[in-house]
């Protein structure tokens, strides 16, 4: 009885220590009202990006749900209004897995949305399921999609600047290795997909690190974000549904509730004095290291080369970013020469007018090459 005893002590003390060290999340802080500013966030009908969704709508912004699913968009946003007392949630289509509808959202939202502070790069794939794609599916929707919707998005984040971008990525990137011989070829079996979800994460990372550099004295700044060990559906999306049910209650002790793992991309998203850190790497609501493959420059610069190439971004597209925007003219589009055959659903029951935020809390950013300690 005693070994019984001491053999369940044990397993007690080593849970709490697993709990209190892997598990729970900090709080974040960061500015209390957002009130006259808008936010986006993609994939955030569910888990990680519908907390996120949820608490930039209890601290006022105006929070725009870009999602695939239509349905499972609207619903989302019902619940969030209900949820948070914010009527400005609403959902717009977005599919990251297809060029044309990146290209739709931007379109739509620069003629409909006066502002831009907050863009959060949520949404995201583990595996590529049973779609069959002629390109690097994984590679697509967790980094393409999102470069491309930044870049079409850049003219209003700095016209509203000080402005943030939040990648979330994940300590898979640790095992990354980027091949840019083939980087969009297609991925094949379950041990391309790790590697694949992997090489993803990690150009998440050399994205937000090159994207600092690109947005230097821009007052837009851009960050990393480590969610942790979550218990969302990207966790068992993929699992066979016969080992779900053991599953399941092994990750609800082990990993973090969906609201614990926003708290990393609202700690990016929301806290004051992190510009210097403009394009590190934060888990648990601090920087933290990345390897060596994770902050060379060189492959960052090459790696953003290549993903203008596979975006289809022209030259006349490149420029685009360092021209100043006319946001008076909510009409123009981010591309005039781009073609979007896809239809581009807007649901917002309760439209109200913008008002000019204060960003009196908010301070500029100081971009330093040497990068700065925590």
């Amino acid at each position: 009885m005693e070994a019984l005893l001491l053999g369940a002590g044990l397993l007690l003390g080593a849970y709490v220590l697993v709990y209190y060290n892997l598990v729970k999340a900090p709080p974040c802080g960061g500015i209390a009202s957002l009130r006259g500013r808008t936010a986006v966030v993609t994939g955030a009908n569910s888990g990680i990006g519908k907390m996120t969704a949820l608490e930039l709508a209890r601290r006022g912004a105006r929070v725009v749900l870009a999602c695939r699913s239509r349905e499972r968009g609207e619903a989302a946003a019902f619940d969030l209004r209900q949820e948070s007392g914010n009527n400005e949630v609403i959902f717009m289509a977005l599919d990251l897995a297809s060029l044309a509808s990146v290209r739709a959202f931007a379109t739509a939202f620069l003629s409909s949305e006066p502002r831009l502070d907050i863009l959060i790069h949520n949404a995201g794939i583990s595996s590529c399921g049973r779609t069959h794609k002629p390109f690097n599916l994984l590679l697509r929707v967790n980094h393409i999609g999102p470069f491309l919707l930044t870049h079409l998005l850049l003219p209003r984040l700095k016209t509203c600047a000080p402005s943030r971008v939040v990648v979330v990525s994940s300590a898979a990137h640790r095992r990354g290795r980027l091949d840019f011989t083939r980087l969009d070829r297609p991925v094949v079996g379950w041990r391309q997909e790790l590697r694949a979800y992997a090489d993803s994460k990690l150009a998440n990372v050399l994205f937000a690190r090159e994207l600092a550099t690109q947005l230097e004295g821009t007052g837009v700044t851009c960050y990393a974000a480590h969610p942790g060990p979550v218990n969302s559906e990207l966790f068992l999306r993929h699992v066979p549904g016969w080992l779900c049910p053991l599953l399941r209650p092994l990750a609800w002790l082990v990993l973090r509730a969906p609201r614990g793992g926003a708290q990393t991309p609202l700690y990016c998203a929301l806290q004051e004095g992190i510009e210097p850190f403009s394009g590190r790497y934060f888990a648990n609501c601090h920087v933290e290291e990345v390897p060596p493959a994770a902050r060379d420059d060189r492959a960052a610069h090459r790696l953003w080369e290549a993903s203008k190439r596979l975006a289809g971004l022209g030259p006349s597209e490149e420029a685009e970013p360092d021209e100043d925007p006319q946001p008076e003219d909510p009409g123009a589009p981010s591309s005039p020469s781009s073609p979007h055959p896809e239809e581009l659903t807007v649901s917002e029951p309760h439209p109200s007018p913008q008002s000019s935020p204060d960003l009196s809390k908010v301070t500029h950013r100081i971009h330093v090459k040497t990068e700065p300690e925590p």
